[in-house]
């Protein structure tokens, strides 16, 4: 049993970690942390975790914890990250990974020389409903690829209990950042294809503080699929995929939520060659069980800090594409060999 430990104990943690570990089979939580300690004991206490503490830092030092994950606000992601790497601790981030590609190559240099395993909390790559699709367009049922498409829309003012997320200086940016790198990672996972240019167009109102309220990124892959990304803290919930190849269609509305079951269609022309319904609802405890399965030897995890890098530096590009109102490319993230 891999004993975890939450650096950053909070909605997040309440809302996903925490019923996730509680799928999985072979993980547990045993130590927390949060600035307040009075506010860590009490977690602590509601959740049956046994340690609390107020810094990531004894968190990561504590004998009863394997693995760290940091579930911080964005800015405290290399902070926390570089923290344990120190402690000897395998540590998973939430996305995304950094505040900026520099911050990402950073802690994943820092692993490497430390020998430290490091991974990125990318869970739609746990979703059935991405997995199926991937399987999909890898088997050619579509023929190749055209467009892509994913949206991910959600009502969020600064009323949301995640206040920072409209500060440019703890968050990076509004929903390109919280939203926008689910979008871009999954299509990656989905084609099995990298980004190389991006095109954003963004807006921002009264209510967004000093980062974007919606935006539009154009991504351009290597063999030439064209991306579009569209995201919003203005939109209801919506989280719709859409594949569009040369001899077919894959749709998916609502594609990775895991609260309701989502059905997958594979259109050609006006007919409907297959129709499946899957669940996200195990994403969360498959995720820390593949980490675990990582730190045990047994399989290579799906998103190592180097596919966080990657999306970093899409969403660098996509920033600096609002500056320069061009189109940007994207530097290759080179694996270690």
């Amino acid at each position: 049993m891999v004993r975890f430990g939450i650096a950053g104990f909070g909605l997040h943690a309440v809302k996903r970690l925490m019923p996730g570990f509680a799928l999985s089979k072979n993980c547990t939580v045993t130590g927390l942390s949060r600035r307040d300690i009075a506010k860590a004991r009490e977690s602590a206490r509601e959740f049956h975790i046994p340690l609390a503490f107020d810094s990531a830092a004894e968190l990561a030092r504590s004998a009863k914890v394997d693995a760290v994950f940091v579930t911080t606000p964005n800015s405290c992601h290399l902070r926390d990250v570089l923290t344990a790497i120190e402690a000897g601790k395998p540590v998973l981030c939430e996305k995304p990974l950094a505040m900026n590609a520099a911050e990402a190559r950073q802690m994943v240099e820092a692993a490497r020389r430390k020998n430290v395993l490091f991974g990125v909390a990318h869970v739609f790559r746990f979703d059935e409903s991405v997995r199926k699709l991937r399987e999909h367009v890898a088997s050619g049922a579509i023929g190749e690829p055209i467009f892509a498409r994913s949206e991910f829309s959600f009502l969020g003012t600064r009323s949301h209990p995640r206040k920072w997320m409209f500060d440019a200086s703890i968050a990076g940016a509004g929903p390109i950042f919280d939203i926008g790198v689910h979008c871009i990672d999954t299509l990656r996972f989905i084609l099995q294809d990298e980004v190389v240019r991006v095109s954003t167009t963004a807006v921002s109102d009264k209510e967004s503080g000093n980062v974007e309220a919606a935006a539009t990124m154009t991504l351009e892959f290597s063999r030439g699929t064209l991306g579009t990304v569209l995201v919003s803290f203005r939109a209801d919930y919506r989280t719709p995929l859409e594949i569009v190849g040369d001899n077919g269609v894959l749709y998916a509305d609502d594609a990775v939520n895991v609260e309701r079951p989502i059905e997958i269609e594979l259109k050609r022309g006006n007919e409907i060659l297959s129709r499946e319904t899957v669940s996200n609802r195990m994403a969360y405890g498959l995720q820390v069980d593949a980490f675990a399965d990582w730190i045990e030897g047994k399989a290579q995890f799906p998103a190592p800090g180097e596919e966080g890098w990657r999306n970093q530096e899409i969403l660098d590009a996509a920033l600096r594409s609002i500056q320069s109102g061009k189109t940007e490319s994207v530097p290759r993230v080179i694996s270690r060999i």
